[in-house]
């Protein structure tokens, strides 16, 4: 019995990675970017997490905010302070696929948010960023809604 209890939950929890790499917007636990507030990067310049209660719904994920004035900032201009490719990795955008993110990869270029997979990759992205971004803007679309 607790066999299928563990298979459940192991299907269940693979269900759950697939779901997630289907959205444009990548939500771990179905919250963007991983509840962190994205208006803070360009106002603080570090990751501020967000609270459950500034809450805000943009392209079928739940944005969260440390602040109303971030909040009110986001509403207005969404485009703005999104991250680019949802949040997902810019250098594997670059590659062509989506891959997840990790908060502390992020990184502001020319007024626009990315983050990368680890910071092995980001220095990879970094090497190069110029082109991985010309590259990564042309694949994304293509990219964006698939798995």
């Amino acid at each position: 019995m607790k066999k299928n209890h563990f298979l459940v939950l192991v299907l269940h929890l693979s269900t759950i990675g697939a779901v997630a790499q289907r959205s444009e917007i990548y939500a771990p636990g179905g919250k963007a970017i991983d509840g962190y507030d994205p208006v803070a990067f360009f106002i603080t310049a570090k990751p501020v997490k967000g609270v459950d209660s500034l809450a805000y719904s943009w392209k079928g994920s739940v944005w969260l905010f440390a602040s109303r004035q971030d909040l009110r900032s986001f509403s207005a201009n969404p485009e703005k302070y999104a991250p680019q490719y949802g949040g997902y990795c810019a250098y594997g955008a670059a590659q062509g696929h989506k891959a997840s993110s990790e908060i502390d990869t992020w990184t502001v270029v020319n007024g626009k948010l990315y983050f990368n997979y680890n910071g092995h990759v980001k220095g990879l992205w970094i090497k190069d960023q110029q082109e991985m971004i010309r590259t990564a803007d042309k694949q994304w679309p293509a990219i964006k809604d698939k798995d």
